[in-house]
């Protein structure tokens, strides 16, 4: 069994996804970010950085695992699913799962912030990652011409990056003319397992100074 300590946000969904997809039996324990459940003592001895999402393996000797590409390897190597075994299968699986990890997560994130919850708004900054956002999708795009998943076959690659390029509007990113990567999102969207993972957990009915003041939380 496996403890999964989340919220719902990109990096949260990758791991719920991934869980569903592998079938792996799991509990949901939801944190609220906007009390800082994730800095609370108890959540800091599974992840010491104190971020979603975490899990505990139970049937591993109550191990710990975070940072959520890291979970994603640890929960495929455990299922023997969604990684190939051979060195260079698995090689381009990480390769776009590190793509994900360095480039569209970080980048994304921070759209998020100056767009939506930044209390002074500033056009430099917000058209600077909105700008490098839509360049990673570019790429993205690119590589999709003629391929059905990023790497071969369906794997956590797709499931990562999908998790958080599927929210590009949020992060006020345009992707006119992305016609192979939205055929991607619409591809990976309609698996059953992703539905149910993005599904987890139910987010919380806030208001829209709840969530910037959430989203500042995340900075500290």
């Amino acid at each position: 069994m496996i403890d999964l300590y989340t919220a719902a946000t990109p990096n949260g969904w990758k791991v719920s996804i991934a869980l569903e997809e592998l079938g792996l039996p799991y509990t949901v324990h939801a944190l609220d970010l906007m009390t800082n459940e994730q800095k609370r003592p108890e959540f800091l001895a599974i992840n010491p950085n104190g971020r979603i999402p975490a899990i505990v393996d139970r049937d591993n000797g109550d191990f710990p695992v975070f940072e959520s590409g890291a979970i994603l390897l640890y929960l495929a190597e455990k299922a023997g699913a969604l990684l190939p075994a051979d060195p260079k299968g698995r090689s381009i699986v990480l390769q776009w799962l590190m793509f994900q990890m360095g480039g569209v997560g970080p980048m994304m994130g921070q759209a998020n912030v100056f767009f939506r919850y930044a209390p002074e708004k500033l056009p430099w900054a917000i058209e600077r990652y909105q700008r490098e956002g839509r360049r990673l999708l570019q790429v993205l795009d690119q590589h999709l011409v003629g391929r059905e998943y990023l790497a071969g076959d369906y794997s956590i690659a797709d499931i990562a990056n999908w998790s958080w390029t599927h929210t590009h509007a949020w992060s006020g990113i345009d992707v006119t003319g992305l016609d192979h990567l939205a055929a991607w999102h619409e591809r990976i969207g309609e698996r059953p397992a992703v539905q149910r993972g993005k599904a987890i957990p139910a987010p919380a009915q806030r208001s829209a100074e709840e969530l910037a003041k959430a989203a500042r939380t995340l900075l500290v």
